[in-house]
């Protein structure tokens, strides 16, 4: 996938966010002031950064200033710093996305897809393939070596999403907001019987509940 650099102080917050995206399929490349941050990313090779404001020997702006010299690497700033001022600023010196803590790693783990997309570097590709069954993303259909298999488009909308947040948790009222809208009234469970048809047509073992949660998409190994 994706090398990451996730520049945060806080030990335990940085090994956290590390933790929570690793499954994705993401390296992970912590550093814990902006003088690192800015000698890691010197080294080229990182196709995200994810940065702190309040850091050691040099600040996050600052440091985001140095990277915008020389690149238009998407940058997420994920700070306590919340006041109006500095998310101006911040957008000012050209980062994508801000998140203020404490905050959600599910979120954080939405934004980060979201931008890597948009860079070109989370890009699926048209067709993916699970054992003798190909499914088509661009048609919206699905086959396997007796012929066509019915699958409803938004079927394949919700395989995509899940690979796309392969190994991030995705709640059932997030699925629902992305395929259906946030007033769309469709209630949770309605997840489950697409989850339920798209393992039975495409005899998929990669979508894994998270009891209480929703559910996430695993490559097996």
């Amino acid at each position: 996938m994706a090398a990451l650099l996730i520049v945060e102080d806080n030990k335990q917050t940085n090994e956290a966010i590390c933790e929570y995206l690793k499954p994705a399929g993401h390296k992970m490349v912590p550093a814990y002031d902006g003088a690192e941050a800015l000698q890691i990313f010197g080294q080229g090779n990182i196709d995200l950064v994810v940065l702190d404001i309040m850091l050691p020997k040099i600040t996050g702006l600052a440091v985001l200033h140095e990277i915008r010299k020389k690149s238009v690497v998407p940058v997420l700033m994920l700070t306590a710093v919340a006041d109006e001022y500095t998310q101006v600023t911040s957008f000012d010196e050209q980062a994508d996305d801000y998140i203020t803590k404490p905050f959600s790693m599910v979120l954080l783990g939405r934004r980060i897809t979201a931008l890597l997309r948009r860079s070109g570097k989370g890009i699926l590709s048209n067709t993916v393939t699970f054992g003798d069954v190909t499914v088509d993303f661009s048609g919206y259909t699905a086959k396997d070596p007796n012929g066509k298999i019915d699958i409803t488009p938004k079927e394949t909308d919700l395989l995509r999403m899940l690979i796309e947040h392969k190994g991030l948790v995705l709640t059932r009222s997030q699925i629902l907001d992305d395929l259906w809208g946030i007033d769309a009234p469709i209630i949770d469970r309605t997840i489950d019987t697409y989850i339920k048809n798209l393992r039975k047509k495409l005899r998929l073992d990669c979508i894994v509940t998270v009891k209480g949660i929703g559910y996430k998409y695993e490559e097996q190994a």
